[in-house]
């Protein structure tokens, strides 16, 4: 038993070092004066490594980087990591020293870190894939699932590659969405504020003024005075109310699946942006499932990481759905013509795809398709929308200003 234990502690894996970054100062061969950084776990491995390369060290000084905290890693980082990556490697870069490269390369502390851990675990005996599962939030199973194909395909590079161009269109599919989203949200958010403050501001100048005429007010005015003196009453009352909503909600979102379901299926029947998720889900299922089965993953595997990429509550579940169908060996048109949610072009490229053996390639113009369909979208609803929210801006504003000038007009007529 002591053997035994003995055995495992001497084939744990040593831990990796920390690391820090340094700032030196050297001279040359030919008593030149430069300097660098460099990154190592003391500064004497930093001393070594410059008289290997034939460099005199002459000062080595530890960095200290003070920030307000790390910067989060992105999505477009992961983006912008797996294209480097697999650019190193198609131009036969040893994965090791690409790692190297792109992580000492990189702007983002946080980002360079995890890199830089990822390549001491690979020196260490791991595997890229169970290198990457150490770091889930940033690389999900389908990101990781395919590595390990390439990796026991002998084709690491091709699948990185595939890898790149996969998160590259759904992070464009993304912008593009919150493009479409963002702008009329902050511009009605701006609205909201604007008219806020004519109401607790601008509004108490006009009653003070209108107590004067000593006449009765038109009834819209009264309404918006009303409107005023309930929001300086109550501001306090209001934004607890508003806080309270939001927590409320985030709560419920985070632990209630159907009541994320509930407004996943709300927010595809509205009638301008449901179109879209529609079509962004869309381009997303058959991005996903092409790159996954191209990379030579079966479908019943490839479906489970497809359920939690298509950005949809609604088409996970369907998602999942075929999965259970095709484990009982239908084909994946079959699954589809189960789901209502799937358009009759998208299933009849399915059925071509899986008669002739192209199934991969047919999914890859099926999501070419869908992506170009969601791009056309954002530029017609940005087109839309910017009269629809003038007309709102117009309508707050203006009917604010109407309010507290009807009652002085109509003095004015009177006299």
């Amino acid at each position: 038993m002591a053997t035994r234990t003995a055995a495992k502690k001497a084939t744990k894996k040593p831990k990796a070092e920390k690391t820090y970054d340094y700032a030196w100062t050297g001279t040359d061969r030919r008593g030149k004066k430069i300097k660098g950084k460099a990154r190592a776990a003391n500064d004497a491995i930093v001393r070594a490594d410059l008289r290997r390369q034939g460099v005199t060290p002459l000062k080595v000084q530890k960095q200290i980087n003070i920030t307000l905290g790390k910067p989060k890693i992105t999505t477009g980082d992961i983006a912008v990591f797996s294209r480097q990556l697999a650019t190193m490697m198609k131009a036969g870069v040893p994965l090791v020293q690409a790692l190297d490269i792109v992580g000492k390369g990189h702007n983002n502390p946080s980002m360079q870190e995890m890199i830089l851990a990822i390549k001491a675990d690979i020196e260490g005996g791991t595997s890229l894939t169970n290198a990457l599962r150490k770091h889930p939030l940033y690389f999900d199973d389908l990101f990781c699932n395919l590595v390990e194909a390439g990796e026991q395909a002998g084709v690491l590079e091709t699948l990185l590659d595939r890898i790149a161009t996969y998160k590259e269109k759904t992070e464009s599919i993304k912008k593009k969405i919150k493009k479409a989203l963002i702008y009329p949200a902050a511009v009605l958010s701006v609205g909201i504020l604007v008219t806020a403050i004519i109401l607790i501001f601008v509004v108490p100048v006009f009653e003070e003024l209108f107590q004067s005429f000593g006449a009765e007010l038109p009834a819209f005015t009264q309404m918006v005075v009303g409107m005023s003196r309930f929001i300086r009453d109550n501001w306090v009352f209001i934004i607890l109310a508003l806080a309270a909503v939001i927590i409320i909600v985030s709560n419920i979102w985070k632990r209630s699946p159907k009541f994320r379901e509930f407004i996943d299926r709300a927010m595809l029947k509205s009638p301008v942006f449901g179109s879209i998720m529609h079509k962004s889900a869309l381009a997303r299922f058959a991005r996903t499932t092409s790159t996954m089965f191209a990379a030579g993953v079966p479908m019943v595997e490839a479906l489970e990481s497809v359920a939690g990429a298509t950005g949809s509550v609604v088409y996970g579940n369907a998602v999942k759905e075929m999965r259970e169908d095709i484990a009982t060996g239908q084909s994946l048109r079959l699954a589809m013509e189960q789901q209502r949610l799937f358009p009759h072009m998208v299933k009849q490229m399915v059925a071509i795809g899986e008669e002739s053996g192209s199934l991969d390639e047919m999914l890859a113009k099926v999501a070419d398709f869908y992506e170009e369909e969601v791009d056309n979208a954002v530029d017609s609803l940005s087109s839309l929308m910017e009269p629809l929210i003038m007309v709102v801006l117009g309508t707050l504003v203006g009917g604010l200003v109407v309010a507290m000038y009807l009652p002085i007009f109509k003095l004015g007529a009177a006299v």
